[in-house]
């Protein structure tokens, strides 16, 4: 096995045992990253230079026994809508090409202390603002896109490309392309990871988390960049958890709902049965399944809108005005809009996402732990295409309804690989938890990554 191919877990035992040096980590993922990049378009910006001199001072800093912990030596690739100091951060657009920030933004930090290299930024959807990523293509099939807004990032993880990788979430960024590319993908809850130095999308709604190839490794990257943040005013000073620890726990005696309604509208034949699979996992492990009904069904979407393009308008409102010509068809046409909506009905939407809230919190209320559900109820769309034949719903429309409950609510959501389609695209099922459970989601993750026998399986490619 190619050291670009290791979990996290693997990887960084070998590096603490000096069995692998995080030079030949870091040489392989940039050789995997020369061979499929010209394929893939994972990336932004490489920093192959950067990363190098960073494996070889953690060469040293191992060799001379002060290893900093799992992530010591491993390769992070940076969502380009995160700031990296002294390396362009251009959120996939033209009007901020010429941007070089000068500080690194929190989560960068945090991983930088916890000894990761950057191997380079990848590739998001034009500020975050679409679910489809158009430089970059789905490793699994290069006629398929790696869904959005951090597409690139799930795009390099299934490729081999970077070991860990950080995605954000505002209508479900960091759960569709870990869908659609096979991989794990955790929206902790809103506050637990710092946003800090992240442009925004939706300041109500926008969240940064990891993205990784097991729920180990994605449990092993929360670990390092969750806690509270005075930098960030939504970071909430909860104690963090012992994610490494939650992972043995499993599934027995837990309850988990499967809904009846919102999650099983308008979804694909080949994803339904592979969720249903995925959640008879569960069964089979020890938990109890019950069905639960979601709550205020025909709310999410408008509620989702209202807010998330209200406040991405006011924040790119300068540069729509003075740059709005740089800025993609698609991303403007919806920042405009967003300049349409009434401020009566953004503070209706507001409203309304509390009654969403409360309707989860009944509903956990009742003896729930976790919610299963489809993270999205469509396989990988093809590029270009712009809805789904089956249902003649818009790509973006069928990815955000069934991510948008998780935003709206602010409740942690990890979306696992169960199973693939007819033509061998990925399929995710979702995990929800209560507020700041991190640790009940990433236990139900582990124990059915456990017992699914693809789990863990990369694409051929290259």
């Amino acid at each position: 096995m190619a050291p670009y191919e290791l979990s996290v877990v693997d990887a960084a035992a070998l590096i603490e045992s000096k069995q692998l040096s995080p030079v030949e980590l870091v040489e392989s993922v940039l050789a995997r990253i020369d061979q499929l990049e010209d394929k893939v378009g994972a990336f932004a910006t490489v920093t192959a230079e950067d990363a190098m001199d960073a494996a070889r001072r953690a060469e040293q800093e191992i060799a001379s026994g002060n290893y900093r912990g799992p992530l010591h030596g491993i390769t992070v690739g940076v969502k380009d809508l995160v700031e990296t100091a002294g390396v362009p951060t251009t959120s996939s657009s033209r009007t901020r090409l010429d941007y070089i920030p000068d500080e690194d933004a929190a989560i960068v930090r945090r991983l930088a202390e916890a000894g990761a290299i950057m191997v380079g930024k990848t590739h998001t959807h034009e500020f975050a603002f679409g679910v489809i990523t158009p430089t970059t293509r789905n490793p699994w099939n290069l006629d398929h896109i790696p869904g959005g807004s951090s597409g690139g990032s799930g795009a390099a993880l299934a490729a081999g490309m970077c070991h860990i990788a950080i995605g954000t979430d505002t209508g479900g960024s960091i759960r569709i392309p870990s869908s659609v590319n096979g991989v794990v993908g955790l929206k902790a809850t809103y506050g637990r990871v710092s946003r800090t130095g992240i442009a925004s999308l939706s300041w109500a709604l926008d969240h940064v988390g990891p993205m990784a190839r097991t729920v180990a490794d994605t449990a092993a990257m929360l670990q390092a960049v969750a806690g509270y943040d005075r930098t960030d005013p939504a970071t909430v000073d909860v104690p963090v958890a012992d994610y490494d620890d939650a992972l043995g726990r499993g599934v027995q005696g837990l309850t988990i709902g499967v809904p009846t309604n919102y999650f099983t509208d308008g979804v694909d034949p080949d994803v339904d049965a592979a969720v249903r699979a995925g959640v008879e996992r569960l069964a089979g492990l020890g938990a109890q399944i019950r069905e639960v009904e979601i709550p205020h069904a025909a709310a999410y979407m408008p509620c989702e809108y209202a807010i998330f393009c209200s406040e991405a308008s006011a924040y790119h409102q300068e540069r729509l005005r003075e740059k709005g010509g740089d800025i993609e068809p698609d991303v403007r046409v919806l920042l405009e809009a967003g300049e349409l909506i009434y401020a009566t009905d953004y503070i209706k939407a507001l409203r309304v996402r509390s009654l969403l809230q409360q309707g989860w919190r009944d509903m956990f209320a009742e003896g729930i732990d976790l919610v299963a559900a489809p993270t999205l109820p469509q396989p990988p769309a093809k590029v270009g295409q712009e809805a789904f034949e089956s249902t003649g719903e818009p790509v973006i429309n069928a990815y955000v309804r069934t991510s948008a409950p998780g935003n709206l609510t602010g409740l942690p959501a990890l979306s696992v690989p169960c199973g693939f389609t007819g033509s061998g695209l990925p399929v995710g099922m979702q995990l929800i938890g209560r507020p700041f459970d991190e640790p009940t989601v990433l236990a139900a993750g582990a124990a059915h990554e456990a017992a699914y026998e693809r789990a863990g399986e990369m694409p051929r490619i290259g």
